[in-house]
């Protein structure tokens, strides 16, 4: 089949190299796409809907795959389902559940899909009398549309949550997405990220993955896009994948068709592990990035019919398989990043980074005369897989360690947290052993002494 991806970024890149490897496909276009993009996709330079549309409907395409939200909720999909082309992603009524974080808030409520207590305000005199009468801190503070991923203040007073929403709905510090903010009370765990594919009715969830979002080592500093990730997360068992697919997963899949907007594509679940389990933090309609960087390598089975199985509403009789190994995705970013960012410098390194064993995901390069060089603020993905955890971080950081431009920043503790959790659990495992092993022992001899 022919295919084509939507979008420019590296998870658009991940997205058409796995694409390009499945069996059942023979051509991948990618609109408006990258120059890092051409050793697996045609770059199409067309824009405008209705020009995707001709270019779909010329080149016979059998599947057209969406990467960013904002062609979602600005309705890409419906307009797909009107020339009945096959289409990978949900309508702009079920993208709601991205592009309205109040929406999202309240379905959660109406269907009891656990989640944080909420509030949502338009008027900033209300939203600040309601915070004022809050004594528990740190509050989340969220602008209720899209904003790249950085719509998020975690404020730690009552100052700092009053500026907040001031900067919001009267600042209009993101713009349209601040028209509305919700209001939040602070859930504590940890994070992970659930992706699945669902055709609406049937949800299949890939492995569980954990991003991080700050600009710094230790989770310090602004958020951002994403710093990079790892998969499986290991702070999911068997006990709560269960728990996330019965509470979280199936009752949004079967909401969303209750409400009359039945979501096919990818739902990604973005989950706080509290003490009272698992949480909904915020639901996207789309591939996560960086996550989709870490999880797609370790997919089996092959993603387009996954995906036009999804479009077709036949899920159900497809075979999802995973390597039963793990995935470390860094993100390479440019000077200045999250604020403004530096662009122009030559990025060196790229081949022996592969020749180390890694991805390259491509997301902000410009390509001039056979040499890269930055045009963005997240550059590149380095992406390994391997057996285990650590060996999948230590070939990470050595495709990284090849890479270079001038100002080149990126975080150096990915999947360290998930490592040091593998190594305590590994602990209690064999203090666990030892006792078994003490108790056996311990009953021999008592048998021993009873009967000797």
């Amino acid at each position: 089949m022919r295919v084509l991806v939507i979008g420019s970024g590296g998870r658009e890149h991940a997205l058409l190299w796995k694409l390009a490897h499945s069996p059942s496909v023979k051509e991948v276009y990618v609109i408006p796409g990258n120059d890092g993009m051409t050793d697996v996709a045609h770059l199409i330079p067309v824009k405008g809907t209705e020009d995707i549309l001709d270019f779909a409907r010329l080149m016979k395409v059998d599947l057209t795959v969406a990467g960013p939200e904002t062609v979602l909720t600005e309705g890409l999909a419906d307009k797909f389902a009107e020339k009945g082309m096959a289409f990978f992603g949900p309508s702009a009524a079920a993208a709601q559940i991205e592009g309205s974080k109040s929406f999202a808030k309240n379905l959660m409520k109406k269907y009891k899909i656990p989640t944080a207590a909420y509030e949502t305000f338009t008027d900033e005199k209300k939203a600040i009398s309601y915070i004022k009468k809050k004594k528990k801190y740190p509050l989340v503070i969220k602008a209720d549309g899209l904003a790249s991923g950085k719509g998020v203040v975690i404020a730690e007073t009552e100052e700092q949550a009053v500026q907040a929403v001031r900067d919001m709905l009267e600042g209009k510090t993101f713009g349209s997405a601040g028209e509305a903010v919700v209001i939040e009370e602070i859930m504590e765990g940890e994070e992970a990220s659930v992706l699945s594919f669902t055709d609406g009715t049937t949800i299949v969830p890939m492995i569980y993955s954990k991003d991080k979002k700050r600009i710094g080592d230790g989770d310090m500093g602004a958020n951002t896009g994403g710093m990079g990730a790892y998969a499986p997360a290991p702070v999911m068992t068997k006990e709560l994948d269960k728990i996330v697919y019965d509470t979280i997963l199936l009752p949004a899949v079967k909401a969303m068709k209750k409400e009359g907007c039945p979501f096919r594509g990818c739902l990604y679940a973005g989950l706080m592990i509290t003490k009272e389990g698992p949480k909904v933090v915020e639901f996207n309609c789309r591939f996560g990035d960086p996550e989709t960087e870490a999880i797609l390598p370790l997919l089996e089975s092959d993603l387009a019919r996954i995906m036009l199985a999804c479009a077709k509403g036949t899920l159900k009789k497809e075979k999802v398989e995973w390597k039963n190994a793990c995935a470390v995705d860094v993100v390479l970013a440019s000077e200045g990043y999250p604020a403004t960012h530096s662009s122009g410098e030559e990025i060196s390194g790229l081949e022996e980074a592969k020749k180390a064993g890694c991805l390259v995901f491509h997301a902000g390069s410009v390509k001039k005369n056979g040499r890269y060089f930055v045009n963005g603020g997240r550059v590149l993905n380095v992406a390994a897989v391997a057996q285990t955890l650590k060996e999948a971080r230590d070939k990470a950081y050595e495709g990284v360690s090849k890479i270079s431009w001038r100002g080149m920043q990126y975080r150096h503790d990915i999947a360290d947290k998930g490592f040091k959790r593998l190594i305590k659990k590994k602990k209690k495992r064999n203090a666990l052993l030892l006792y078994l092993m003490g108790m056996e022992l311990l009953s021999v001899f008592i048998w021993a002494d009873i009967f000797g």
